[in-house]
């Protein structure tokens, strides 16, 4: 039966285990894992129990002895998740010997098999399905790790920290030795055996220690992994220069494996990855791969100090190293490629993601005070709501005290598992900054919305800013106090030229509050949460002129994004109504004068110009229309993207012939937003589908010379039912097949595609030799572009989509729990949509929920969802 844990009820634990000896003895039926703990009672303990209870799950014990003594089954309790022992000494050490199946371990938590590589991920509760142990982030220990194998199917033996003794067992085995000298809870460990070969490089600390860098892949992935290491190097010298963090082993290693839950794992020295996040390269990557590849790889070695020096007390505290670790990322991503639209995509990103999760029964604020499965709780809530967190506080404190601060949480935490509390405590300490009501941006969950309004006075030039503030109810929270919102602003005269401001960041902290700016000569324009200063939602009187003026004038990308996109969503769902109400579809003309204007404007950044030609995805007016009509909405986008594609074909014609690129592939900025803006400008040319459009995709698919332009053309002919579509469907499979990363580029352009039958397509390549269920990256590619990138047809009012996306729950739920949970997303969203649709979706999430042998994962997620529903 499913239990809830609460905050509330954290005690430390009664014991701690100083040392840890591991063994793991691999052999192609069972693998035999022998630990030696050195135990003592936790002077930290609140009780004087005797008792020591260890987790473990799915383990075959063989024998257990306690200071040499073997235990009889008379003298221990053992169930399916514990094993407990009575009248235990202060200290002692305990000796236990397991037996797992990891070639059986299709949930890929704890230690397991991808393709013939072992492999581990023990976070959030993974090692105990290793060995029986204190499963829990504030137990920290040091680690000693011996693994023996075959020598000829696993020459590299890996483990986190330094390589003390290796040789041989026998003739045909052999066996490594690894120690870590750094305490470290145990979701932290991990071992790697198999046959890789590794990339070797090094790196010269700020204080002059030479560190070995490795990455190690399979042998015919070799020749994609040099933008991984030069990432390695870039982020290893940022943090140096950024956070005066320096790498504190001898040895830095990375291991890309293709059956991964995760993006990747940040254990002590050892890096385990998603092959997706580290294989790129110009025939098999597109920018936003090698993106990917900086981001995941920065934000990976960042945890070395913001998650593993100081780790989280326990796993309310998650975003703790979570959150500061995305929003280093978002830093370090924005410093080494100084795009202007960075700020736009993570803004893009919250909104559309986790603004429905704060709307939706999943509402959890950033540190929780519950859950039943920990796994459900790697979120956008905890991750990039929760970079927005410490990004605020950084607005708040300015850049200085904010350094300040974090030195000081690292200094002072060096090898603790603490909580948020101490880490606001050292920038509250550090800065002389009372952050004693921010941190109620950890405890309360909702979206804020902030309500702006306006007046100047001409006679006494004065310009007043009233803003109030409300934070919705959500699941388990009413009545919910003021926050402090730091909100950037601008005043921009009738030129659009910035005013003096004296305070360009508001600190608003009460329910309703004025601002008053003096000696402001004309009524100023209001440029508002310039920078998305704060995750929140804005309610604005802002009419179309204002709009369009600051879509044309303001300074601030994001602003200028926004507002944008605002203008557009008018447009859109004014014909949305329209096409309900069966009238008959026009588009205003302002809107294609500003269309065009922005498509022929050349003092325009192309990143930035293929972002404000962009109009809002379907699932960001599903999200501003309640109830939601995805079939509207679409006929809607439809209309309005085919009339601006007839209206400028030549204009647009011109542009995607200007902004080809030749010579060979370069990932550069520069490279990139000229293919951005280039593809972008291929989406509307191919929109009416008409013979020149296809003609044009066919040549840019054919004449391409990186995965990005190929992907872009296939993309745009796999929506047009034509010959073309199926003999480019067929190249690009026959020359990708061998290539797991490829290939699910391919299931998810077929997922994707904006066509009637998209769902018996999807159905069919279900049982293609390209798809496998096990696999996380492939189910995400396949099961997720349909449910999550395909809205309209997954909300198809047939139920279809979500009877599809309810079976495959049922059949992941024995596979990998983990996953299957994840999928479940879009069926949690009912509440926004149409009673009928209500119904459907509920009833499908009912069918689940019946289902036998339900994982805590699923069953958590389900229950939840299914609360507010009669």
């Amino acid at each position: 039966m499913s239990t809830t844990v609460y905050l509330k009820d954290y005690l430390p634990s009664e014991y701690s285990i100083e040392r840890v000896e591991l063994d793991f003895d691999l052999t192609p039926s069972v693998t035999t894992v022998t630990s030696i703990l050195n135990i003592i009672k936790n002077p930290n303990s609140k009780t004087n129990t005797k008792q020591l209870v260890l987790n473990g799950e799915q383990l075959e014990l063989q024998a257990i002895s306690l200071d040499g003594k073997q235990l009889q089954p008379d003298e221990y309790i053992l169930s399916s998740a514990t094993l407990t022992l009575d009248n235990v000494p202060d200290q002692f050490q305990l000796q236990i010997k397991t037996k797992i199946k990891p070639q059986d371990n299709t949930a890929l938590s704890g230690l397991y098999k991808s393709n013939t590589m072992y492999c581990t991920q023990c976070e959030a509760e993974g090692f105990r399905r290793i060995t029986y142990y204190l499963d829990r982030p504030d137990v920290m220990s040091k680690f000693i790790v011996t693994i023996h194998a075959d020598k000829k199917e696993y020459p590299v033996l890996l483990a986190n920290g330094n390589l003390i003794a290796q040789g041989d067992d026998s003739n045909t085995r052999h066996y490594a030795t690894w120690v870590d000298p750094f305490l470290k809870p145990c979701y932290l460990f991990a071992m790697v055996a198999g046959d890789l070969i590794a990339v070797e490089d090094n790196f010269v600390t700020m204080s002059g220690r030479l560190v070995k860098l490795k990455l190690f892949v399979e042998r015919e992935n070799l020749e994609q992994t040099s933008h991984a290491m030069a990432a390695l190097k870039k982020a290893m010298a940022w943090d140096e220069q950024t956070y005066g963090r320096e790498y504190d082993l001898d040895i830095y290693m990375i291991v890309a494996v293709n059956d991964f839950n995760m993006g990747a794992m940040e254990n002590k020295g050892l890096n385990i990855f998603n092959s997706k996040y580290v294989l790129v390269s110009p025939a098999t990557a597109t920018d936003i791969d090698y993106e990917g590849v900086d981001l995941v790889i920065g934000h990976e070695y960042f945890h070395n100090w913001s998650g593993n020096r100081v780790t989280c007390r326990d796993w309310f505290q998650l975003s703790l190293k979570e959150g500061f670790t995305v929003f280093r990322e978002q830093q370090f991503t924005q410093d080494i490629t100084q795009s202007p639209v960075a700020r736009i995509d993570k803004a893009k990103t919250l909104m559309l993601r986790q603004f429905a999760e704060d709307a939706g029964p999943l509402a959890h604020s950033v540190r929780p005070d519950s859950y039943i499965e920990i796994n459900n709780f790697y979120t956008m809530t905890i991750y990039e709501k929760g970079a927005e967190v410490i990004r605020m506080m950084l607005t708040l404190l300015g850049p200085q005290k904010f350094r300040a601060g974090t030195d000081l949480y690292f200094s002072r935490f060096d090898g603790q598992a603490v909580t948020t509390d101490d880490f606001v405590a050292a920038l509250q300490d550090a800065s002389g900054v009372d952050l004693t009501q921010f941190k109620l941006w950890y405890t309360q969950a909702g979206t804020p919305e902030v309500t702006v309004l306006e007046a100047y006075d001409a006679n006494n030039r004065t310009y007043t800013l009233t803003l109030s503030q409300y934070i919705p109810d959500t699941p388990g929270q009413t009545n919910k106090l003021p926050m402090l919102i730091p909100i950037a602003i601008g005043l921009l005269d009738d030129n659009g030229n910035d005013m003096p401001v004296a305070t360009p960041v508001l600190s608003l902290n009460q329910a309703q509050q004025s601002f008053v700016f003096n000696d402001i000569v004309t009524k100023p324009q209001l440029s508002i949460l310039r920078n998305f200063s704060a995750p929140v939602k804005l309610k604005h009187n802002d009419t179309v002129e204002y709009l369009a003026f600051m879509l044309a004038k303001d300074a601030d990308n994001y602003n200028r994004w926004y507002c944008g996109q605002r203008l557009y969503m008018k447009i859109l769902l004014d014909l949305t109504r329209d096409a309900q109400a069966g009238k008959d579809l026009k588009l205003p003309d302002f809107i294609c004068d500003i269309f065009v204007n922005i498509l022929l404007d050349s003092g325009l950044n192309l990143d930035l110009k293929a972002e404000l030609l962009s109009l809002p995805p379907i699932q960001m007016l599903i999200d501003n229309m309640l109830p939601a009509d995805p079939d509207a909405i679409y006929t809607a986008k439809k209309f309005m993207v085919t009339s601006l594609a007839s209206r400028f074909e030549k204009e647009l014609l011109q542009m995607y012939t200007e902004y080809a690129l030749f010579g060979p592939y370069r990932y550069t900025a520069e490279d990139a937003a000229h293919r951005t803006c280039r593809n972008t400008i291929l989406g509307y040319l191919l929109s009416n589908k008409t013979p020149a459009g296809i003609a044009l995709a066919i040549a840019q698919y054919n004449k391409s010379n990186n995965m990005t332009d190929t992907i872009a053309a296939l993309a745009g002919l796999a929506s047009i039912e034509s010959n073309e579509r199926i003999a480019a469907l067929i190249e690009f499979y026959d020359t990708w097949s061998t290539n797991p990363l490829v290939t699910n580029k391919w299931l998810m352009i077929q997922a994707t595609a904006d066509l009637d039958e998209v769902l018996n397509q999807v159905k069919s390549l279900m049982r293609h030799e390209a798809f496998d269920i096990k696999n996380p990256n492939k189910v995400q590619a396949l099961i997720g572009g349909f449910c999550v990138g395909n809205p309209v047809r997954f909300h198809d009012s047939s139920g279809n989509g979500y009877k599809f996306l309810a079976d495959v729950v049922i059949e992941l739920n024995a596979i990998n729990p983990q996953v299957a949970a994840r999928m479940l997303t879009p069926l949690t969203q009912w509440q926004r949509f149409t009673e009928l649709r209500q119904k459907l979706m509920c009833g499908e999430l009912r069918r689940i929920q019946q289902s036998a042998s339900l994982s805590t994962d699923v069953m958590e997620i389900v229950t939840k969802s299914l609360k507010q529903h009669g």
